[in-house]
């Protein structure tokens, strides 16, 4: 059977204020046309399909017209909620849409219960485990401990136990959570509960595939446990990335070794962090290739040069951050900020605040703010 594994699509989600949701309709029509060429079996959907769990009419949209286009392949799709889903809105009418060979699921009372499906060699079991919020499922999932691993361990003991009663089976499980030993990015949002966000590996030992969601980079933890990673970056620290979907081609009995392939999905334009001089990002030859990328840039000059961003967007239209590092700038004062003021008048913090985010005052500017605040102090005594 063949699995195309996907997940953390985030409809509706902006890159550092840029709208995303032309390079996410690409996205979908990637996933379609992969669908129909690689005659892929079903398609797996490990959670955060949204940004948010009030998503905007247009990413409900968006959504509204992947599943539909999906249908019409006759592919079957199995989703999940994630910890960015509404899981009960993003649920509504799950049991309606199921006939099309759309398969919404959000409940976790439903842990145990799969999508069957079927090809020449017999059955697979697609397990959904929508994303497991401790303290909202630990009671239904008769947990005593609060953490991911107690509950994600009680929803994996409903999949083994159903799995027992189906000899001859292989499986699949999908799972929204942070696995011990992967890798994170900047743009997941923190699931830790009492300090604690991750589970073992071991806890999806016994099924074919364990389809991972939630974090952005695709990932290996064994050849049977996978991250398909997110299908566009959303944030500086994806730079290197190589974003896709997994296509995954099951055995022909359980246990048997699966292949799995990465497929790159389409790039609505790269990233790139840089840093140096704001003179030699402007005139230095060796940027020059970097005129399309989304930029995060920092100015590493000794004083923070003036307006500075109109400047490199002169050259880099899509500079996004910027930042500034000095070059041979000491480590910060260490002392409380009540102890750095001490003995210091208010027009004096004042100028240590504007040699702070840009150069020492001149002097019409010392005189400026030495006028403001003598006209403060006449307001406070005249009041």
């Amino acid at each position: 059977m063949r699995l195309l594994h996907t997940s953390d699509w985030h409809l509706g989600r902006s890159f550092h204020r840029e709208d995303l949701l032309v390079a996410q309709a690409r996205f979908v029509d990637f996933l379609v046309e992969t669908v129909r060429s690689e005659r892929v079996d079903a398609v797996l959907v490990s959670g955060d399909i949204y940004d948010r769990a009030l998503p905007s009419v247009d990413a409900v949209a968006l959504c509204n017209d992947a599943l539909q286009r999906l249908a019409a392949t006759r592919t079957r799709v199995v989703l999940i909620s994630g910890n960015h889903d509404s899981a009960r809105r993003l649920g509504f009418g799950a049991g309606l849409i199921d006939a099309s060979g759309i398969h919404l699921r959000t409940d976790p009372a439903g842990c145990g219960r799969p999508v069957l499906l079927e090809d020449r060699h017999g059955p697979v079991a697609v397990y959904a485990l929508p994303y497991l919020e401790p303290d909202a499922v630990r009671s239904e999932l008769g947990c005593d401990e609060r953490s991911h691993q107690a509950v994600l361990g009680a929803a994996m003991g409903r999949v083994r136990t159903d799995l027992s009663a189906r000899p001859g089976a292989r499986s699949v499980v999908l799972a929204h959570a942070f696995v011990t030993g992967a890798q994170i990015s900047e743009s997941e949002r923190d699931i830790s509960v009492g300090g604690a966000s991750s589970v073992p590996v071991s806890t999806f030992a016994g099924v074919d595939y364990a389809a991972l969601g939630h974090l952005h980079g695709a990932q290996r933890l064994r050849d049977d446990v996978r991250y398909s990673g997110s299908p566009l970056a959303y944030s500086f620290s994806e730079d290197r990335h190589h974003k896709g979907v997994l296509l995954v081609d099951l055995g022909s009995r359980p246990g048997e070794p699966l292949v799995a392939e990465h497929l790159p999905t389409p790039v609505e334009r790269p990233l790139a962090r840089i840093s140096g001089r704001l003179d030699d990002l402007l005139t230095g030859p060796g940027w020059s290739g970097l005129s399309g990328h989304y930029l995060q840039v920092t100015l590493t000059d000794a004083t923070r040069p003036r307006e500075p961003m109109e400047r490199l967007r002169d050259r880099f239209p899509h500079v996004l951050m910027l930042a500034f590092a000095p070059e041979g700038e000491v480590e910060g004062d260490e002392r409380s900020y009540a102890l750095r003021l001490r003995g210091r008048s208010d027009r004096e913090v004042a100028g240590d605040f504007v040699e702070h985010v840009r150069s020492a005052p001149e002097s019409a500017e010392s005189a400026l703010l030495a006028e403001a605040f003598e006209s403060v102090r006449l307001s406070g005594a005249s009041a």
